[in-house]
């Protein structure tokens, strides 16, 4: 049989290709092919896998036991009849309030033939306007889906996410030409009675995802359930043709079982809705069918525990059946195959305006109905009233004849009576009718607004409001307006993200893994693997009921960015403006800096020139573009004609932010020189014990950075003071300081050798002293006989003496006469050195004073 598990629910069009049998016999002739020896047998597929799924999806009706099968038939009709009772005042309700909607037109008779039978628009105004305001809101001309990334943001995530965006709006826009329709039609029955319902399924005949309107009465559901998931049943009763019956039997999908003919008996409850609707319902020829989502402990396939042994525990199935004879059709597993809990699957998804005391929420017609059937009595008796004035009756005298009283007076014409006796005054007694009261008038008045309030369709009065309101008044205005409608709005997208919860389900199961080629043309379409990436929500907004009010908020953004736009994104803030306001190519208009490529630092500079976005790329060679954007900044032609634009301020502001995201790249850069390693990405999560391990590295490496470069900037500031014209002559009176300071020492020195020369002269003459002492010792000791000799030879020796100290003491001033030679030479050579530089002085003087008047 073949697999129709995502077709299990499907509706019966294209039910043909089901019925093809996809297993062949396939005949050979003579003798069955013999593998020969060393040969292998291929199987294609996994057989067992196949055969699992089909017995999984098998209609188990098939093979229990007829006695069974009229037991859970009996149970279940019992069970869907007590469900229907218990939801039976809130659906005549509906029922009744249906009429108020005006749409079947009647001549009443009462009071008289022709009186007034027009219904106060209140209920069909509020519903109008909900389902206008509510399908722009929830499905935009690009489409009702957007998407949201799962878990952490990159790259990959992104391109997904826009992938998975275009792929389901195309899918809902373009694949599914009745899903927009259908919404349209849930929104008016959401509106109507408070409940409607989409079917999500898969259908074989389309081959493709299909989200049906179910309206509320379809679906039966005991009344004290919370919800669809946890409700002990849900039924959703069908209508099908003798045809469409036959199909699916021969399909295999319900029972080849003979059903006879239908009743042809139409329900009470949808006889009065065709009639309030303004059709003509008498019979019915279509099979009714109950589709019930049960839980049933079938005997034969109990749910067991791990030793093999029964629980009890009900499992979920679908039962569908036969209302008029009460067959079983079909019996099928409810829970995905791979499910070791066995929950229950969910196919339908709920909408409520509002939530009541029971499963059934209440609608505009619990809400309003009795205002709008009120505001009509009032309206028929005013208007009543002003026929009655407009053509009033009375009586006459039976004498009186008036020729063609069957016919109105017309404009100017007068007609012939004839009067039994006196007047014609005397003959008529026209009754005493009134113009309409002006107390019903006010208080139909009342009624109505109190109805529209109630509703969530009361306007806004603009004209009441002072144009100099600010923002945060407005807003406060609007919120309290569409507090109602808000709420439902927001009941509304959940319901919606459920709905895109199952349909992208399906669509993610019937999507190619993977792609093996790239477009020539666009991008690729989404994978199986983006659709695990992201999550699939509504576009619209469910802190927003309206357009107007989305406006507002942005509004108010937008002054409070005007306060302190330094930490505001306004790029961004603008785009979803414009998102709201539904401008296409908002990337055209606002470029963001996501779309930025890596330029050169001429170009980023044209850019910021012209209020054009710019950004830094951490590969960049960071040190050149802020030399480059500096030297624009500082140059003196290009700061004269920018000065002359208005925006000056903005584009020095966005320079002055763009050369320190340089910086900061730079920065980053030269920490990580100083680790020797690359520091994790910004968009990289890492654990609180490893953030604090590098945070120690970094800060290690900052403080060998900030020593370098301190010593870096002593060095720069040496060499820039030593290019200063004050510090080089103040260099040079050091250096002519430093050379008389020379001279002095040298002068010294010579003094120092004058002295020694001295001292050495004063020691000879001692010496020569002492010697003439010890020769007169020795001249005393002498014979008498030598006295002669001896004064020969002291005469001698004396002369020699003195010639002695005669050439010591020539030495001497001939060594002084030398070293004040010397020291003149000296100073003569000092007086030329400091006139050489007197003189260059005077020169760097004239080059200063020049230079002065050059930069005045």
């Amino acid at each position: 049989m073949a697999n129709i598990d995502k077709g299990l629910y499907a509706a019966p069009q294209g039910i043909e290709s089901l019925a093809e049998d996809p297993e062949m016999d396939i005949e050979v002739d003579g003798m069955d092919p013999e593998i020969p020896e060393g040969g292998m047998t291929i199987t294609l597929g996994d057989e067992s896998e196949t055969e699992g799924d089909d017995e999984f999806n098998d209609n188990l009706a098939e093979f229990l036991d007829e006695k069974v099968m009229s037991e859970i038939a009996g149970d279940l009709m019992g069970e869907y009849e007590s469900d229907a009772n218990s939801r039976k005042d809130w659906l005549d309700t509906y029922v009744d309030g249906l009429e108020l909607l005006g749409l079947k037109l009647e001549d009443r008779t009462e009071p008289w033939p022709g009186a007034c039978n027009v219904f106060h628009p209140l209920l069909t105004e509020t519903l109008v306007k909900f389902q206008a305001d509510t399908i722009m809101e929830t499905f935009p001309a690009a489409g009702p889906v957007k998407t949201q990334i799962i878990g952490k943001q990159t790259k990959e995530k992104d391109d997904a996410a826009e992938r998975v965006r275009e792929d389901m709006n195309y899918q809902l826009t373009e694949k599914m030409p009745e899903y927009r329709p259908e919404h349209e039609r849930m929104l008016w029955g959401l509106g109507l009675c408070g409940n409607a319902f989409k079917k999500v399924y898969y259908d074989p005949s389309l081959e493709r995802q299909v989200s049906v309107f179910v309206p509320a009465e379809d679906i039966v559901v005991p009344y004290g359930a919370s919800s669809l998931m946890t409700a002990p049943r849900v039924t959703h009763v069908m209508r099908k043709t003798e045809n469409e019956m036959r199909k699916l039997q021969v399909a295999g999908f319900y029972l080849d079982v003979d059903l006879g003919e239908p009743s042809h008996v139409i329900e009470q409850v949808e006889k009065k809705i065709a009639e309030k609707m303004g059709f003509n319902a008498t019979m019915d020829d279509r099979f009714k069918i109950l589709e019930i989502h049960t839980d049933l402990d079938l005997e034969g396939y109990e749910d067991e525990d791990e030793d093999g042994d029964p629980t009890g525990i009900a499992l979920p199935y679908v039962v569908t059946l036969e209302a008029g004879s009460g067959t079983v059709l079909a019996i099928r597993r409810n829970w995905q195959p791979e499910d070791k809990t066995k929950q229950k699957r969910n196919h339908f998804v709920h909408y409520g305006y509002i939530p009541g005391f029971g499963f059934y929420c209440f609608g505009l017609i619990h809400l309003i109905g009795a205002a709008t059937k009120s505001g009509t009595v009032l309206l028929r008796q005013l208007v009543d009233a002003g026929t009655l004035s407009n053509l009033p009756g009375g009586y006459k005298t039976r004498g009186l004849r008036v020729k063609a009283d069957d016919t109105p007076i017309s404009p100017g014409e007068f007609r012939d009576v004839d009067v039994p006796s006196g007047s014609i005054r005397d003959n008529i007694l026209p009754l005493p009718y009134k113009e309409p009261s002006q107390v019903l008038q006010s208080l139909m008045t009342s009624i109505i607004e109190e109805g529209r309030r109630l509703g969530g369709a009361a306007d806004l009065q603009v004209a009441d409001m002072s144009a100099n309101s600010p923002v945060g008044t407005t807003l406060a205005i609007l919120e309290r307006t569409l507090k109602v409608m808000g709420a439902v709005q927001a009941r509304i997208h959940y319901a919606m993200k459920q709905e895109f919860k199952l349909l992208s389900a399906i669509i993610r199961d019937y999507t190619p893994t993977e792609y093996s080629y790239e477009p020539e043309e666009g991008g690729r379409k989404a994978k199986q693997g983006d659709y695990d990436m992201v999550e699939v929500i509504p576009v619209s907004d469910p802190n927003a009921a309206t357009m107007s009010q989305k406006v507002v908020q942005y509004q108010a953004v937008m002054q409070m960015a005007q306060a302190s736009p330094q930490i505001y994104d306004l790029p961004e803030l603008n785009r979803q403006m414009l998102e709201v306001l539904g401008i296409k190519n908002i990337g055209k208009l606002i470029p963001t800096e996501d779309d930025q490529i890596p330029k050169d630092p001429v170009f980023e500079n044209m850019a910021l020139m012209n209020c054009k976005p710019v950004k830094a790329f951490i590969n960049q060679d960071h040190e050149s573009h802020i030399k480059v954007h500096q030297a624009a900044m500082q140059d003196p032609k290009i700061a004269a004609l920018m000065g002359q634009n208005p925006q000056a301020q903005a584009i020095q502001a966005a320079a002055y932010a763009h050369v320190n995201e340089h910086i900061a790249f730079q920065y980053r850069k030269q920490i990580e020189e100083q680790l020797g390693v690359q520091l994790p990405s910004m968009e990289d999560k890492t654990a609180p014990e490893v953030d604090d391990g590098v945070a120690k590295l970094i800060a290690l490496a900052a403080a060998k950075l900030s020593a370098k470069n301190a010593s870096e900037a002593q060095q720069q500031k040496a060499q820039e003071a030593s290019q200063d014209p004050l510090v080089q002559i103040q260099q040079q009176e050091l250096e002519i300081k430093k050379q008389d300071a020379q001279t002095k020492a040298q002068k010294a020195q010579a003094d120092i050798e004058i002295d020694r020369a001295k001292i050495e002269v004063d020691k000879m003459r001692i010496e020569s002293t002492e010697r003439i002492a010890l020769t007169t010792l020795e001249a005393k000791d002498s014979t008498a006989h030598k006295g002669l000799d001896i004064k020969h030879a002291l005469e001698g020796h004396k002369m020699n003496m003195q010639h002695e100290h005669h050439g010591g003491k020539l030495d001497a001033q001939l060594q002084q006469q030398n070293a004040t030679t010397d020291f003149q030479q000296q100073q003569l050579q000092q007086q030329q050195q400091q006139q050489q530089q007197q003189q260059q002085q005077s020169e760097v003087s004239n080059g200063a004073s020049n230079a002065g008047t050059t930069v005045e």
